[in-house]
């Protein structure tokens, strides 16, 4: 199975592919979704609350500042590419535990 993400090693950059499921209970990282990140969020798709939570939410638990973490593609999607700049190795760690499972 192809992975969720990718290290771009020339930008220096983690890409992560999101699918989001807004409207949920609770904001939370659910697994996969095919060949993405599946991520619940407590928020509904309006006015970007729901991509503003989702960068929240990942630089929380990634312990990365929102500045670093961009939604490269899919602003107005459920699918979407999560860029995120400057990834230590905790990081990586991280987003490799949530996709295994």
């Amino acid at each position: 199975m192809p992975s969720c993400y990718r290290l771009d090693r020339d930008r220096n950059v983690l890409c992560i592919h999101v699918y989001v499921q807004p409207n949920a209970r609770t904001t939370e990282v659910a697994g996969t979704h095919g060949e993405a990140l599946k991520v619940r969020l407590a928020a509904p798709p309006l006015d970007a609350r729901a991509n503003q939570l989702l960068i929240d939410f990942l630089g929380k638990n990634l312990g990365v500042p929102g500045s670093r973490i961009r939604i490269g593609r899919g602003a107005r999607s459920r699918w979407k590419l999560i860029e995120i700049a400057a990834p230590d190795e905790a990081v990586l760690r991280t987003v490799r535990a949530w996709t295994q499972g």
